[in-house]
């Protein structure tokens, strides 16, 4: 499991009342920074983010904005050195955006230039998870989180989190799973996406795009999110814990034992 959690908290000082009694105490609260990213000089957007892996989380965004098709599009990424801000040049001189900017429901008002109203195929997919399977990961996922105050998503394969990002904003977290998986040349096509926060349209569009069938949240999804999972077919699951989940869409990839889950990988 590759997972990045230096640099997403800093060290705090702060007084703490227990039973009415006051003491001094050492702590730490998440990151949190505004970014501009910039392609071919360009100012792009402006994140709200924690200022870390933020070459991951540009190729992530600018891939699942659909402004690259992969890595072989980039020719430079540069984070400078204050990490206020992210260049990226890409092969070619110009480029379009897919449209509009949307200011998103994520943490901090993520923006995305995709059309969530777009007609989308559904996503087909033979991959089955059990209800224990899913149980198990989001226990291994919460059991790498060292920082209060901050989301965390993975990228799963059978019992196994393939990697874990962190920041304060969900959105980003799936940003910085693509980003990696373009990195690393891992394929994010028929894993389980897992998250600690709530699924909103943005992340759905995101999960979509990745080709990950199953999303699992700790939390809830939204009402949007429950649509375009219904008609792309992607199964959104919510509140897992260790004995008990949610499954609000394409239910058939969700059984009860990994014996009827066998069919995982044909």
């Amino acid at each position: 499991m590759e997972w990045m959690p230096v640099g997403v908290s800093v060290g705090v000082t702060f007084r703490r009342f227990e039973n009415g009694r006051g003491e001094t105490v050492e702590g730490a609260v998440v990151r949190e920074g505004l970014v501009r990213l910039h392609v071919n000089g360009r100012e792009l957007a402006t994140l709200m983010c924690t200022p870390h892996q933020l070459d991951l989380l540009a190729l992530g965004f600018l891939r699942s904005e659909g402004i690259i098709a992969g890595l072989a599009d980039v020719r430079l990424v540069k984070v400078c050195p204050s990490a206020a801000c992210v260049e990226v040049w890409l092969r070619r001189a110009e480029f379009e955006l897919p449209g509009p900017p949307t200011i998103t429901s994520g943490c901090g008002g993520g923006v995305t230039f995709a059309d969530l109203s777009a007609a989308s195929q559904p996503l087909a997919s033979h991959l089955r998870v059990s209800v224990g399977q899913l149980g198990r990961l989001m226990r291994a996922l919460q059991d790498t989180q060292r920082t209060r105050g901050i989301h965390t998503s993975a990228l799963a394969e059978d019992e196994t989190l393939l990697v874990v990002v962190e920041d304060v904003g969900r959105h980003n977290t799936i940003d910085k799973l693509w980003g990696y998986c373009l990195v690393h040349d891992i394929s994010p096509r028929d894993k389980i996406l897992l998250s600690t926060g709530r699924i909103s349209s943005e992340m759905l569009n995101k999960a979509a795009r990745m080709g990950t069938p199953v999303v699992a949240s700790r939390t809830s999804p939204t009402s949007l999110s429950l649509a375009l999972a219904e008609v792309w077919q992607l199964t959104l699951v919510g509140y897992v814990r260790r004995d008990s989940l949610n499954v609000y869409t394409a239910r058939e990839r969700v059984v009860e034992s990994k014996e009827e889950g066998t069919d995982a990988h044909l």
